[in-house]
């Protein structure tokens, strides 16, 4: 840690030269347009961010719609958002979270909804009585609206234009949705929803994911839609909530909301030069200033380089637990790009200095931690390897030399590390919804079909980025459900990169230590040793079984013949009563050939032969319904093994 030593001795030298330095690169660096927040309550007398209209936070510090017949109501964050930037055409990625009610207090009679809206800066509530139109149309325009707006409503009530059911909908400029899925509402319990909206700019998909309530269950719902918003609104826009009552009423009551934005713009965008001898003079500064900055940056480095070779004079024998490793550890992470160092203070604070409440799990070499940065308004998931555990290190060292250098949207996104007194941490983006297991097996808690489907495209996307899309092969081995983590949006991500192992692609397998986990270890690892991309597969195929049947690989309490969830499905595979293995919670809710996709691929990746297991990328393609499922034979085959040479 020597560098650190010499900048603590050295500092006011340090800081004057970075002050200069960064406030001069700072001119030439792309802008950026970003908006955060995240409110765990309401209330007016504290906070002036958010414009109320007709809808007022209460005594319990919930915003909430007056329980009045024909009532609309809003409450909309008073800066608008800069959705997209007319000179570049870039759109900003958002998300937004919130937990809302909708209560009849027991009554069958109930109306009508609620919708998170995006409208042109400074939209009022129009002239209306409420109704269907959730205080976002005027009354005889619900179905070609002047006003234009992009909603998510969460209806409660049927009219003439809906389905005939509580559904949540996509609305462009209308009400009535372009897609829509039933929504399991349970107003007359009026028990507390949660709601995750998210935009990206990339792919224009606009998703969204819900709960409900089905026979006292946590049901977790979701739809999307392909939506261009730049064509239907303007740059700059105001957004929030929109609610209304019609002959029947509810109480509606958000309780909590978190909201994120992010647009890149170019300088020219904020700062527009009509004059072309103004534009010209600022391209020729911006070439020198970056030629002078990258000079200043190199003249800091090698000063950087120099203090810290005295202070490694200076301080030769201190703190000899972290030195070397930490010289590696940082030449690991200069190969990446994106993580950064985080100060051993700041992890502290941001955990309440690794306060068990804020544990989120234990694993063998450690344990997970929430933590919050303040300035920035975001959690984050702090891994603290056990002091101590020698396998601990080197699964630390494992994941700093892989996963800092992998860029995927299915992969848990490394944003630093820290090794300071005697602590290694790493730390990564948070997962609101947790691991795919907690979902699966808990028995308060529904994921429907449309999202365990989604989430087993998701980790064989993931998986053929590991194996064939980045520069070496990555053989996870340990691919399981406790290792899957949900976004806010109920999309896969895979984590735990500790026993992961780089291999060539014409290799493709790697003898070492036997590792995994048992149940969804392929048999050729526990006789041979050896990790192989054919290994994470069979992984794969276990997790792909546990989605479609609700179930752990090993059940030592099962009956005779259920106690493998693999032999068990196979079994009635080969009876022809493959659908008697799905999860009976799903209470036959269920797209019929998808689920037998699965449950076939699921079979296919764990066959016992690694020789005969799919690629992952025939896996996409039969989950994709682009080629045609295998024929397996009726019973499971048994593996046979050459001992290695």
């Amino acid at each position: 840690m020597a560098i650190c030593n010499t900048c603590s001795s050295n500092s006011p030298l340090l800081l004057s030269f970075f002050t200069i330095t960064i406030s001069f690169c700072l001119t030439i660096i792309p802008l950026a347009s970003a908006l955060t927040f995240n409110y765990t309550s309401f209330s007016p007398q504290y906070d002036d961010n958010i414009t109320y209209e007709r809808a007022y936070p209460d005594s319990n510090r919930v915003i909430q719609l007056p329980a009045n017949r024909e009532t609309a109501g809003r409450a909309t964050y008073n800066q608008s958002m800069r959705l997209w930037d007319k000179a570049t055409g870039n759109l900003t990625d958002f998300t937004t979270h919130f937990s809302f009610v909708i209560d009849s207090r027991n009554s069958s009679y109930y109306a009508d909804g609620l919708a998170f809206f995006l409208a042109p800066q400074g939209s009022k509530i129009p002239t209306n009585k409420g109704g269907g139109s959730f205080g976002l149309t005027k009354d005889n325009e619900p179905l070609n609206s002047s006003i234009p707006f992009v909603a998510v409503e969460f209806d409660v009530y049927v009219n003439s234009w809906d389905p005939t059911f509580s559904h949540v909908g996509i609305d462009i400029n209308s009400v009535k949705s372009k897609k829509n899925v039933s929504w399991w509402s349970d107003v007359k319990s009026g028990r507390r929803n949660e709601a995750w909206i998210s935009y990206n700019s990339s792919t224009h998909n606009l998703s969204v994911a819900f709960t409900g309530f089905r026979n006292n269950l946590v049901v977790m719902q979701g739809l999307d839609y392909q939506v261009d918003l730049r064509q239907h609104l303007p740059e700059f826009v105001t957004f929030g909530f929109s609610m209304a009552t019609g002959v029947d009423f509810a109480i509606f009551s958000i309780y909590s909301w978190e909201f994120n934005s992010s647009l890149e713009m170019d300088d020219e965008t904020t700062n527009p030069v009509s004059n072309p001898k103004r534009r010209r003079k600022n391209r020729t500064a911006l070439v020198v200033g970056l030629s002078l900055g990258g000079g200043v940056l190199v003249g800091g480095v090698v000063l950087i380089i120099w203090l810290a070779g005295i202070g490694r004079k200076r301080k030769e024998g201190d703190e000899e637990d972290n030195q070397g490793f930490s010289e590696y550890i940082d030449d690991e992470f200069e190969r990446g790009a994106g993580p950064k160092r985080f100060p051993y203070k700041e992890l502290a604070l941001a955990t309440n200095d690794f306060n068990d409440d804020q544990k989120l799990g234990q694993g063998g070499f450690g344990g997970v931690y929430k933590g919050f940065f303040r300035e920035t308004n975001s959690y984050i998931a702090v891994k603290r390897v056990s002091q101590g555990s020698k396998q601990g290190i080197k699964e630390y060292a494992s994941e700093v030399k892989i996963i800092s250098r992998l860029r995927h949207r299915n992969l848990v996104q490394l944003l630093g590390w820290c090794h300071e007194k005697k602590e290694l941490l790493l730390v990564y983006e948070f997962m609101p919804n947790g691991s795919l297991d907690s979902h699966l097996f808990k028995e308060n808690s529904l994921l429907t079909w449309e999202f365990r489907y989604k989430i087993a495209q998701d980790l064989a996307s993931g998986l053929l980025y590991l194996q064939e899309e980045w520069e070496q092969c990555v053989v996870h081995r340990d691919i399981k459900s406790s290792n899957i983590m949900l976004d806010s949006n109920f999309n896969a991500k895979i984590g735990d990169f500790g026993l992961a192992r780089l291999v060539e692609h014409a290799k493709g397998s790697q003898t070492t230590v036997l590792a995994g986990t048992m149940g969804y270890m392929a048999p050729e690892c526990a006789t041979t040793g050896k990790a192989s991309k054919e290994s994470d597969v069979y992984s794969f195929g276990i997790v792909a079984l546990e989605i479609a049947c609700g179930r752990k690989p090993i059940n030592p309490k099962a009956p005779q013949g259920q106690v493998s969830l693999l032999q068990w499905v196979w079994d009635l595979y080969g009876n022809g009563k493959l659908l008697e293995a799905v999860d009976p919670r799903l209470c036959r809710d269920f797209d019929g050939q998808q689920i037998e996709r699965l449950m076939i691929v699921g079979l296919w990746c764990a066959h016992p032969d690694e020789n005969l297991r799919p690629s992952i990328r025939q896996v996409i393609h039969v989950l994709n319904f682009e080629a045609p499922l295998p024929a397996l034979p009726p019973k499971m085959p048994v593996p046979t093994y050459l001992s290695p040479p």
